[in-house]
């Protein structure tokens, strides 16, 4: 079998994305699954960017054992310097280096000659090499690049000490078949290009970042570089469970397939949507919540006669397995267990009994608790903010002919319980006014989204929203049978995080990197 590598991005190019922006804990939270999802090298992040990024990328770096840890550095000696110390106490530490060589980058971004942009790249390789094994050169907005110009990039990182060259299509501007035939160029026309391995970075501005990566596949590329739901800047990246599925499902075609534990794609999945706040859309392929679903008559015909009639990938393939374990108000703790295990979850004592705390309230307002509403209640707060405020109590009036009221009482840490009644708009709105009037923060909503986590009138509801305060955004998120409920927690999240985030600032880079 030949094995493609997979280069996962997410807590980098996918922390990107606008609204985005995950604490340190949620970093280390989501590389230890992506260890356990089996991916083979996971980018950190980009430590020269602000001491917060390097502290969460040494973080990444300590936390996980069983995976290349690469740090994101321009092509500058302070940038390799900041990967280096980042990257302390890593087990298998890489940096990758990026350098624009498109005649736009060249001309507007850099004002650089191409002698200069060989020259400084060369450079920036060879001092990395001192310090580093593993080396990734990518030279940025490659597909716009000039083909005889990225051969000559792409043989001088070879023989200043690359071991792998990475093809980012920066823009999405690619199609498969130009995409494909660099790759076939570069196999063909660059001196030593066994040496190294090829990887392709592909963006979705056009639709087609998984096309392109698949393209890139067939024709040489040993590396695709991607995202979790295919989150990122813009458009966003390859969808990594999108490549390994199609390399799975079409193994007689491509003839190579990745190592990843695909059981563990589901669950990847959902955390990775949880932790950045940005929903999985429905139709998306592979990990969408119609991904599995047949309404069509003649397909559920099919279906019922042979599922290979219009289901080519089985459920069970990416871990969603659903347990004939049903569980309700008279459930034990002993079957509350059993059906954790079922779901792969392992608590100790403390954290289960917590987890069946939660349960057990649920229970009280729900006839049955589902697979989805225990995965939500167990991942609710996987990784915790320092809680400067804490719901305690909410009232809400309202009827169509008078002005809708909220009377909220919050726990302020180091001051006790505070209560404050406001009016709004609307219900959401007044509870809102009544947090503001009680902190006393002063932010913008930016952000407002709500979506059932399972089926039926009593489903749990699960609210998302960013607030952003003097340029800072932060996103939090709030889980309860009531929704109101949970729009007042996911404010009071949000609010938490924003305080968080103001002790201990990170710049966010907002320049187009690979």
């Amino acid at each position: 079998m030949r094995k493609i590598y997979i280069f996962d991005t997410t807590l980098r190019d996918g922390e990107q994305s606008p609204g985005v922006n995950l604490n340190t804990q949620e970093k280390v939270e989501i590389a230890l699954q992506l260890e356990k999802l089996g991916v083979d090298r996971i980018e950190a992040g980009f430590p020269a960017a602000s001491p917060g990024d390097l502290a969460a990328v040494n973080a990444v770096a300590r936390a996980v054992k069983n995976a290349t840890i690469i740090g994101l550095s321009r092509s500058r000696t302070q940038d390799i310097d900041a990967v280096r110390e980042a990257l302390k106490g890593a087990e298998d530490p890489c940096i990758h280096l990026f350098l624009a060589t498109s005649p736009i980058h060249r001309q507007h971004k850099l004002r650089m000659s191409k002698e200069q942009v060989l020259e400084t790249a060369e450079a920036a390789i060879r001092y990395a090499k001192q310090f580093f094994s593993k080396i990734e050169f990518s030279p940025e907005d490659a597909g716009r690049t000039e083909l005889d110009f990225l051969c000559e990039v792409t043989e001088m990182a070879i023989r200043a000490g690359a071991t792998v060259v990475n093809i980012p299509d920066t823009v999405g501007y690619m199609t498969p078949v130009e995409f494909g035939n660099i790759f076939k160029t570069l196999r063909e026309k660059v001196p030593g290009i066994e040496k190294i391995q090829l990887s392709a970075h592909c963006h979705d501005d056009l639709g087609m970042a998984t096309a392109n990566a698949l393209a890139a596949i067939e024709n040489g590329a040993e590396q695709i570089e991607g995202t979790i739901n295919g989150i990122g800047e813009r458009a966003g990246n390859t969808a990594i469970e999108e490549v390994a599925l199609a390399l799975e499902t079409r193994f007689n075609y491509y003839q190579a397939k990745t190592t990843l534990n695909l059981k563990e794609i589901a669950r990847t999945s959902r955390l990775v949507s949880k932790l950045t706040g940005m929903p999985v859309p429905g139709n998306k392929a592979i990990v969408g919540a119609n991904a599995f679903a047949h309404e069509s008559g003649i397909h559920q015909d099919g279906m019922l006669k042979e599922k290979s009639t219009y289901e080519i990938i089985s459920p069970e393939t990416i871990g969603l397995v659903e347990s004939k374990l049903v569980l309700g108000k008279h459930s034990g703790r002993h079957a509350f267990r059993e059906k954790l295990i079922d779901l792969g979850y392992e608590l100790d004592d403390e954290a289960l009994n917590e987890a069946f705390a939660k349960f057990k309230d649920l229970a009280d307002k729900k006839k049955q608790v589902s697979d989805e509403d225990i995965r939500a209640l167990l991942e609710e707060k996987l990784v915790g903010t320092p809680e400067v405020y804490r719901l305690e109590k909410l009232q809400v009036a309202y009827d169509n002919r008078s002005v809708p009221s909220a009377v909220i009482a919050v726990n302020v840490q180091g001051e006790g319980v505070k209560e404050q009644r406001a009016e709004g708009n609307g219900s959401v709105d007044a509870i809102y006014n009544a947090i503001d009037a009680l902190t006393g923060e002063q932010v913008e909503l930016e952000d407002y989204a709500i979506k059932s986590v399972s089926q039926g009138k009593d489903a749990l509801g699960e609210v998302y929203v960013v607030l952003g305060q003097n340029g800072v955004s932060a996103q939090g998120r709030g889980l309860s049978t009531d929704i109101l409920e949970a729009s007042a927690r996911a404010y009071i999240d949000a609010l938490n995080r924003l305080i968080e985030r103001r002790k201990s600032p990170r710049r966010r880079d907002r320049m187009s990197l690979i």
